[in-house]
């Protein structure tokens, strides 16, 4: 059974910064894909960002230029820094694993962590 364990959430200010990270409890290189969703109170779970095994990487275009995924495959830990941070941004983030090949499209996800609440105040 894979685990994936996210920290890093918090509450911080608007403009501010904040760096997600996403322990998974086997090898990441393993994973064909890795990513993040996030899910605000009354929306609905949106995706976030996503990066493969070959280390391309893809943005929501609300996000783009903001934030960033990285991987550690030494650490077996995904992140996601997170910077010029807005009200908007404001959810439930969710580290997620293997949805095949991108990591996109929630339905297709594999693997999900419990989350890590992100607030952004103004």
């Amino acid at each position: 059974q894979v685990q994936l364990v996210e920290s890093g959430g918090g509450s911080v200010q608007v403009g501010g910064s904040l760096r997600l990270s996403c322990a998974a409890s086997r090898y990441t290189y393993n994973f064909y894909c890795m990513g993040w969703f996030r899910q605000a109170p009354g929306k609905e779970r949106e995706w976030v960002a996503s990066i493969n095994s070959d280390g391309i990487t893809w943005y929501t275009r609300s996000v783009k230029g903001r934030f960033t995924i990285s991987q550690d495959n030494a650490k077996n830990t995904l992140y996601l820094q997170m910077n010029s941070l807005k009200p908007e941004d404001t959810a439930m983030y969710y580290c997620v694993a293997d949805g095949p090949t991108s990591c996109t499209a929630d339905r297709d996800i594999t693997y999900w962590g419990q989350g890590t609440q992100v607030t952004v105040s103004s």
